[in-house]
């Protein structure tokens, strides 16, 4: 019943269980890969009292001149 498969990244034990849920790396190596997507996220409101929004590494530049309040928009 206890099938384990290989973690792609470390060469770890992974439970069949998560394996068949389609997660193809331990825990650990998850949460590492996590973290570093996650550090990539920028949130921001938009206004005093807006809604919060989801900037990526590419819109960042657009997106944030857009929501200054004190500048022209172009």
């Amino acid at each position: 019943m206890n099938d384990w498969k290989e973690c792609t990244d470390c060469g770890d034990d992974v439970a069949s269980s998560r394996w068949s849920l389609g997660y193809r790396t331990c825990l650990f190596c998850g949460e590492d890969r996590a973290r570093a997507e996650r550090a990539s996220w920028t949130i921001i409101q938009e206004y005093t009292k807006g809604n919060y929004q989801y900037v990526s590494n590419s819109s960042a530049s657009l997106t944030l001149k857009q929501t200054n309040q004190k500048s022209l928009r172009a």
